[in-house]
C-alpha cells in the first residue's frame, strides 16, 4: 500500500515535503497536472473531472489514501471525490483553517488563493465553523501560480506582484493563510515585506492529519526502498518540473514520468 498526492502542478510539493517529514518510509506517488495548470481559472465541473481522472490514475497504483494537495481542487472537488471513491481522501483547507484559528491573536485572518478557491468561500466557511466571531478577509492572487511555476520566487518582479495584492491587508490582519499549495514557495518573500503577519501554511497540519488517518486504518507500511520513496508523474514539462522540484525539495529527483490521463 502507498499514498497518492496530486496537484495542478508543482505546488503540491510543499505538501509532499511535509508528508515525508512525518512519514519518511512510506511509498508515495505524486502527480502534477502540469498540462492543465492553473486550476484556479477553471470551472467547477472541469476541476471535478480532472480530479476524478487523477484519482483513477492513482488508484491504479494501489494507493491506500489520497491527499488533494491543491486548494482549488479541495474547495471544488473534494466532496465529490469522497462520495465517488471508497478510500480515504483528504484536502488541505480544513487543516489551514484550524491552524489559523490557533494562530490569530486579533481574530482577523487573511486568506489568499486562486480565484476559484476564493470564490468558493470554503476557507471562510471552515474558519467560521471553528469560531463565528473571527473576521475573514480574502483576496485572489492569480499571478502567484505562474510566478512559482516559472521559478520566479524572489526579486523586484515578485515583490511588486506581492505588494499589489497584499498591501490591502496591511494593519487589518495578524494571520495570513497561504490558500494555494504553490504559495509557500513565496513565503520568504512575503515574510520579508510583511514581518508582522504570521503566515499559515496548511501543509504541515495536512501531513499530520494524513498520518493519523493511516494509523487509524493500520495502513502504515514503512516499506519504501531508500531513494525510491517517491515516484513523480506529470502531464507536461518534465524538465521544468524537475528543475523547480529539485530547487524546492533540496534533493535530487532522479526521474519524472510523463503520463496521459
Amino acid at each position: 500500500m502507498s499514498i497518492g498526492v496530486f496537484d495542478s502542478g508543482i505546488g503540491g510539493l510543499t505538501v509532499l515535503k511535509e508528508i515525508r517529514k512525518v512519514l519518511p518510509d512510506e511509498k508515495i506517488y505524486y502527480l502534477g497536472d502540469t498540462a492543465r495548470v492553473p486550476y484556479g481559472e477553471k470551472t467547477k465541473e472541469l476541476i471535478i473531472r480532472y480530479s476524478k481522472e487523477i484519482v483513477e490514475f492513482l488508484l491504479e497504483k494501489n494507493v491506500s489514501a489520497i491527499v488533494v494537495a491543491c486548494n482549488t481542487a479541495t474547495a471544488l472537488a473534494l466532496k465529490e471525490l469522497k462520495e465517488t471513491f471508497k478510500i480515504p481522501i483528504i484536502g488541505v483547507i480544513e487543516a489551514g483553517a484550524r491552524t489559523a484559528i490557533n494562530t490569530t491573536k486579533s481574530g482577523k485572518i487573511g486568506v489568499i488563493g486562486t480565484k476559484a478557491t476564493i470564490q468558493s468561500g470554503k476557507y471562510k466557511e471552515e474558519i467560521k465553523l471553528f469560531n463565528k466571531k473571527v473576521e475573514v478577509l480574502q483576496k485572489a492572487c492569480p499571478l502567484f501560480v505562474p510566478a512559482v511555476e516559472e521559478g520566479i520566487l524572489s526579486g523586484k518582479l515578485v515583490n511588486q506582484i506581492i505588494t499589489t495584492y497584499l498591501d490591502d491587508f496591511k494593519g487589518k490582519i495578524d494571520t495570513l493563510i497561504l490558500g494555494c499549495t504553490h504559495y509557500p514557495l513565496l513565503k520568504d518573500a512575503i515574510s520579508k515585506i510583511y514581518p508582522d503577519i504570521k503566515i499559515v501554511d496548511p501543509a504541515k497540519e495536512t501531513a499530520l492529519d494524513l498520518k493519523e488517518i493511516l494509523e487509524q486504518n493500520e495502513f502504515l507500511k514503512n516499506d519504501a526502498k531508500k531513494n525510491e520513496e517517491v515516484k513523480y508523474y506529470v502531464t507536461d514539462g518534465q524538465e521544468k518540473f524537475k528543475e523547480i522540484g529539485i530547487m524546492f525539495l533540496e534533493e535530487n529527483i532522479p526521474r519524472v514520468e510523463l503520463v496521459k490521463l
